[in-house]
């Protein structure tokens, strides 16, 4: 049943809490036995009570997780294609370009080289 340590001490409180609740109904005359299934009872209760009230939680989380989704998908449709590309290059290299070939320009026309 207890598949980590953690499960296994939740388990424990359960079963002390489940113990508690019995001992605190038990009737003058009533055996140690009676008693004893009487707790079992209650803790198999607690565990079921537990159970349904953390799936609750998990499909209300998922519901509002569906919620949000669908707001976000109604708020911000998905952006229309078109059906023509634009091309566009950045300015920095054609800057780079020019600014080179002015530099060779200036130093073949003040013959650098010679």
């Amino acid at each position: 049943m207890a598949k980590h340590p953690l499960s296994k001490k939740v388990a424990r409180e359960i079963q002390l809490e489940a113990e508690q609740i019995a001992r605190s109904l038990q009737r003058p005359g009533q055996t140690k036995e009676q008693t004893r299934l009487i707790s079992r009872g209650i803790q198999r209760g607690i565990e079921t009570y537990r159970r349904q009230q953390a799936e609750k939680a998990r499909d209300f989380d998922k519901e509002l997780k569906r919620q949000k989704k669908k707001e976000n998908t109604q708020e911000n449709p998905a952006p229309v294609v078109e059906g023509r590309v634009v091309n566009r290059q950045h300015w920095l290299p054609w800057v780079l370009f020019a600014s080179s070939l002015a530099v060779i320009v200036y130093l073949i026309s003040t013959g650098w080289g010679h």
